[in-house]
């Protein structure tokens, strides 16, 4: 025999390392669409629960019903955000004179009061590059985002109706014990509630509230930079700024005081406070995310994810702090067991 059984063995689980590389190498074009996957399955998974177990429903129809509606409550207002912005984008091109002005105006306001002569100079380079990365796939790449919609809801399809296969394969096939893989499913859960629910919560009322304040001060296009303000929402502290300094500014270049002051109140008291508030609640009640992890995560997400990447790189990031917890924990329990073995065998 040229192998004894430990060798195949080892073979063979250098095959298995070799084709499962290969195919995370291959899947890394839809590695947003399983992410998304599994969010949305975390997210919907209590709701098909109760429609088919409490209220009897029929799986297939139960599933339909959750695709449907998280489509017109999720997948439509970035169809929205997208006309929005690819309508504002054709007006700035249509006006280019008129935002030369603007930043003229800008630039003399802001070296002659701020002492910053070329400041808003920067934050428009700074600005045009983070929108770069943050909109690209809005702005073009709309055959990969139907794909990547179409794999989601497909692999959501099946993870529903076939949920107890599913489920009893990740924890059979878990590296950890079954103690600690149901625990690490439970933080998993809340983290997710957290990211995704909690922080788009919270980036949803900073964006209303940046859009009352724009009507209040009789600011134009204020759903639109409401939108805005809620996709920038998602950094926490800095996010919301980004949208109603430049504003207040703008209005205070064009002499009007009560407007530019007003706005700055309004968003230094109320916008940004209510993000502590709200955050403290969601701590309490789910599962706490630190803003690092969501600034850091942010970072990372973009450049790999888009858009997206405002939700994908937070929940990575906590979902890999989440695993060294779990690792560590799953770690000591070994050494306690093993000190225990060593002292009865003595």
């Amino acid at each position: 025999m040229l192998f004894d059984y430990k060798q195949r063995n080892n073979i063979v689980l250098v095959i298995l390392i070799i084709l499962g590389c290969a195919i995370l190498y291959s899947l890394r074009t839809i590695a947003g669409a399983l992410l998304s996957t599994v969010i949305m399955y975390t997210i919907f998974r209590p709701i098909f629960l109760s429609l088919t177990i409490r209220r009897s429903w029929n799986r297939i129809i139960a599933a339909l019903a959750i695709i449907l509606g998280s489509f017109i409550i999720i997948v439509v207002p970035f169809l929205i955000l997208s006309i929005l912005v690819i309508k504002k984008i054709a007006e700035f091109q249509k006006n280019p004179m008129q935002i030369k002005m603007l930043l003229t105006k800008l630039d003399d306001f802001a070296g002659s009061k701020l002492n910053q002569p070329d400041l808003l100079k920067n934050i428009m380079h700074k600005a045009t590059i983070f929108a770069g990365d943050l909109f690209p796939s809005i702005l073009g790449g709309a055959a990969e985002i139907l794909l990547g919609i179409t794999i989601m809801y497909f692999l959501l399809y099946f993870m529903f109706i076939k949920h107890e296969q599913f489920e009893n394969g990740l924890l059979h096939y878990s590296p950890f014990r079954e103690q600690n893989a149901l625990k690490f499913a439970t933080e998993l859960r809340n983290t997710t509630y957290s990211n995704v629910l909690g922080q788009g919560f919270i980036a949803v009322v900073q964006g209303t509230l940046v859009s009352i304040g724009f009507f209040m001060f009789d600011i134009p296009d204020a759903i639109f930079w409401g939108v805005i303000a809620t996709f920038f929402s998602f950094l926490p502290v800095i996010g919301a700024p980004v949208v109603f300094i430049p504003a207040a500014i703008i209005e205070l270049a064009n002499g009007n005081q009560f407007a530019g002051i007003g706005l700055l109140l309004w968003g230094f008291i109320l916008i940004i406070n209510i993000d502590n508030v709200i955050r403290f609640i969601i701590a309490k009640r789910v599962a706490d995310t630190h803003p690092i992890i969501t600034v850091i995560g942010v970072v990372i997400g973009i450049p790999v994810f888009g858009i997206m990447g405002l939700v994908f790189g937070p929940l990575l990031l906590s979902y890999f702090i989440l695993t060294i917890r779990i690792y560590e924990t799953s770690r000591l329990a070994s050494e306690r067991l093993e000190r225990i073995k060593s002292s009865e065998e003595v």
